[in-house]
């Protein structure tokens, strides 16, 4: 099956590599354009914490794109910037028609004790800013322009952080749950709009800030540390489907379907994409 969104216009953060990455090519070759929307590059506080996405990245995720003979805007946006976002969004929707589809996917990892995360005097620690007010900022931006359409799909992204907690991941699971939460509001806000919002939750992604992985995913190889191989024989030893990792194609699927009117009364939902069978 092909076209399965043929004619709509996409909404991706985190489009320059990983998941984010794989989402934008995904939808493109399904029939989508494409807003492509990344910092490319460190996120103040968080710098160091793993290696940042960059211009090139993004550049190359558009260069995906049009190899499926899609349009695509990209925009060098940090989501906490809830201004800049409404203008790149605005911008972009004007030279593309419209918009159809808003994918949630930008966060920013963590790995380590919660109590040793980096704050600010004041204000909320950065992890949780990014992957709660970035999301909040995101769908912001993009309602506005869904209720111009008449109709969409948003889709939030988060692991299954967002429905258990686990050690060593406190502060990046905090604000999980609160994404949930968020998704299931604007599920009921917007239904009578014909606006559907779900979220997707899959095990532990092969994505760049835990592995360096395909090329459709993430074409860098500088990204350091251990790859999906080093880790899949650990990871297979604690999923039930005895595979290692969900790769963020895997994930496409599920943000296809979210994205499609295959799933047109759809809405509300946390939808796992979980190998590991932890939460059955």
């Amino acid at each position: 099956m092909s076209g399965r969104v043929d004619g709509k216009v996409a909404l991706i953060t985190g489009a320059a590599r990983g998941q984010g990455r794989s989402h934008a090519v995904r939808l493109a070759k399904e029939g989508a354009d494409i807003i492509a929307i990344d910092i490319c590059g460190p996120a103040e506080e968080t710098a160091g914490a793993s290696t940042p996405s960059t211009p090139a990245d993004l550049a190359a995720t558009a260069e995906f794109v049009k190899q499926h003979g899609r349009r695509i805007v990209t925009a060098r946006v940090d989501i906490r910037d809830g201004d800049a976002l409404e203008r790149a969004v605005d911008a972009a929707v004007k030279e593309l028609g419209g918009l159809d589809i808003v994918v949630a996917d930008a966060g920013m990892g963590n790995g380590g004790r919660t109590a040793d995360e980096p704050g600010r005097q004041n204000g909320k620690p950065p992890r949780i800013d990014i992957d709660r007010s970035g999301v909040w900022k995101t769908l912001k931006a993009a309602v506005p322009q869904l209720l111009t359409t008449g109709k969409g799909s948003i889709v939030l992204t988060s692991p299954l952080n967002g429905l258990e907690a686990r050690s060593g991941t406190g502060i990046y699971g905090a604000p999980k749950p609160g994404t949930v939460r968020m998704m299931r509001s604007f599920a009921i806000e917007l239904a009578s709009h014909s606006i559907r919002c779900n979220s997707i939750h899959p095990a532990e992604p092969g994505a760049p800030m835990f592995a360096d992985d395909n090329a459709e995913s993430t074409s860098r190889s500088d990204l350091g540390g251990p790859d999906s191989a080093d880790l899949e024989a650990i990871a297979q030893s604690v999923n039930r489907m005895l595979v290692g990792w969900n790769r963020a194609p895997d994930i496409g699927d599920a943000v296809v379907f979210l994205a499609s009117d295959e799933s047109a009364y759809v809405t509300g939902i946390p939808l796992n994409v979980d190998v590991s069978g932890l939460l059955i």
